[in-house]
């Protein structure tokens, strides 16, 4: 992990449950797609997202391997782990935690994909890779802060890894590639740019967060930020057991996640909202059915009801009705709504 700061408390975290909810599915499933969180400053957005290293259970991998490959897996390991496995023998296996990696403001290119030392390379032979970011944060979580302000070109790498999986540097003649697969976790401030919608739509959901306005909840803030400020250890100490007890709900639940079922109508119903919305391709319909899924795995059930569709919906699809800004989502949001009462009654809207 990258703990550059240490990570507060998840489940000291103040309100927005939403914001959390959102987090905590794309842990049971990574396939989800990550989140896009935003909202003013001040709202715990970072504070979230960061806290999230708290929860992330170990992940088995190919002992030796730069690149967290997964030794179940032979279509996402890397080049070099396949070499172990083919060499005969059971591939050697180490617990690691699952990589959360922040992306430094003002990255380059280069240490993002890795560099190939050309000169080395022809002197010794051999590719002489250096790993950057992408190869750190195979089958882990990639956090972005103020994402709209991403340079053009890093989200261009970007958006290839997350597409395919897989990250490629080429240099004199020379390729490397290795797996680069991760949830992508972005915060944004909506008044300081737009996102391209090619790198918004990456995301599986978004949400809008607010500063809590109930007297309580804000002056509840202010204690746990001064206190974590003077005394960490007693917030850390108060909360452990809350957090040791989300990490184990969330391991349990990617247990579960494969037979949980989505009923023939809901997924039809999915498919009509999706429809009515205007989304364009399938992504929208197919994130929906697997955070309703990933919901009710995370509740403990067998089968996603028409309320898991209602409490993730918004979430899933409000960014996939215009192409343009990032600030349109909160009317976008009140459409989502809307095709909610048409497909679900009003009893699938909150009042």
């Amino acid at each position: 992990h990258d703990f550059g700061v240490k990570a507060f408390p998840f489940s000291a975290v103040v309100a927005q449950e939403e914001m959390k909810l959102a987090l905590l599915l794309n842990l049971v499933d990574p396939v989800i797609g990550g989140v896009l969180i935003q909202g003013d400053r001040g709202t715990g957005k970072s504070t979230a997202v960061r806290a999230l290293q708290r929860l992330l259970p170990e992940i088995p991998c190919v002992d030796g391997d730069k690149y967290n490959s997964d030794p179940k897996d032979i279509g996402s390991m890397s080049d070099e782990a396949r070499k172990m496995l083919a060499s005969g023998g059971p591939l050697p296996v180490a617990m690691r935690p699952t990589p959360f990696v922040e992306l430094p403001l003002g990255a380059t290119e280069d240490r993002v994909t890795g560099t190939i030392d050309i000169e080395r390379a022809l002197l010794e032979g051999g590719k002489a890779f250096e790993p950057g970011i992408l190869a750190r944060v195979n089958r882990g979580l990639l956090y972005i802060d103020e994402v709209n302000l991403l340079d053009d070109q890093l989200v261009d790498v970007l958006l290839d890894s997350a597409a395919g999986g897989w990250n490629t540097v080429e240099r004199e003649g020379i390729s490397v590639r290795h797996p680069a697969r991760f949830v992508l976790i972005g915060t944004a401030h909506p008044d300081e740019g737009d996102l391209r919608p090619q790198l918004l739509d990456r995301f599986g959901m978004t949400v809008g967060v607010r500063t809590a306005n109930d007297a309580e909840s804000r002056l509840e803030v202010l204690r746990r930020s001064a206190e974590w400020s003077g005394a960490s250890k007693r917030i850390e100490e108060r909360f452990a057991a809350e957090d040791e007890a989300l990490k184990a709900r969330v391991v349990a639940a990617r247990g579960r996640l494969r037979d949980v079922a989505v009923p023939a109508e809901l997924k039809l119903k999915i498919s009509k909202l999706c429809s009515w919305l205007n989304v364009d391709g399938l992504r929208g319909d197919i994130v929906t059915n697997r955070a309703a899924r990933a919901l009710a795995a995370y509740e403990g059930r067998a089968e996603v009801s028409a309320e898991d569709v209602r409490r993730i919906a918004s979430g899933c699809l409000q960014h996939r009705l215009r192409r343009n800004v990032v600030s349109d989502t909160l009317d976008n949001a009140s459409l989502v709504l809307e095709g909610l009462r048409r497909e679900f009654g009003d009893a699938a809207v909150p009042a």
